[in-house]
């Protein structure tokens, strides 16, 4: 059966490739599998009918046949163990790239997340400057870390998995900050994340809600805005 995940009808970004549905179709690009979108607006986000799905009333979800997920990097990591591509065969590659999940999404990317927040949100309060000081300093930390064990590899722990993955659409939400760009290393492991091919494809059909193109890649339908309740 082939499933259907939600994304934003209009996003924030505006094709930039930062909604959290990048993930999940970069990874459904990366295993090869046929996938449907509904999009939504942001009331209707927080219709009950929606958030039957996700409780929280955000995007992404990902629904086939009577499994309904939501949290990308629980939809990541459940494609990642459907399909083969994503996590390695060996049992201890296999447990490290989940550890790099964890990582990305519980160690790196809460700083960043809420320095970008504060960017949007805060930069006519009082405290803006000092705040976006403290997250700047733990977004310095955590990449400077992160950069010391990278080194010269490609990937975090030899292939490429869905820590690597998850990794890289973190890091991107810092492109135009000058941070990242301090770290050539991550700089060039970001890089090497675009340069895939199943992240072009999902990356020109998430751009495709702004520019009226036909999908790309794996990407098989956009269906209509209004939720199915489950």
């Amino acid at each position: 059966m082939t499933p259907t995940i939600t994304a934003f009808e209009r996003s924030p970004d505006r094709g930039k490739g930062l909604a959290r549905d990048m993930r999940v179709r970069w990874a459904l690009e990366e295993v090869g599998q046929p996938y449907d979108v509904r999009l939504l607006s942001f009331s209707e986000m927080k219709e009950p009918a929606h958030r039957a799905l996700h409780p929280f009333g955000q995007i992404p979800t990902y629904q086939e046949g009577d499994l309904t997920l939501f949290e990308s990097g629980a939809i990541v990591f459940h494609i990642a163990e459907r399909h083969a591509g994503l996590l390695p065969d060996d049992a201890n590659a296999r447990a490290r790239a989940i550890a790099w999940m964890f990582a990305a999404l519980n160690t790196v990317e809460p700083p960043i997340f809420e320095r970008s927040l504060a960017t949007i949100l805060e930069q006519d309060e009082p405290w803006f400057e000092q705040r976006l000081h403290v997250l700047e300093d733990s977004i310095r930390k955590r990449l400077g870390d992160l950069s010391d064990r990278l080194g010269n590899a490609d990937w975090l722990d030899d292939a490429f998995s869905a820590g690597d993955l998850l990794m890289v659409t973190v890091l991107r939400r810092l492109n135009g900050s000058g941070i990242l760009e301090t770290y050539p290393n991550l700089s060039a492991y970001v890089a090497r994340g675009e340069a895939r091919p199943a992240y072009k494809r999902a990356f020109a059909d998430q751009l495709a809600v702004f520019t009226g193109k036909s999908p790309t890649g794996q990407q098989t339908s956009a269906l209509g805005s209004r939720p199915s309740s489950r």
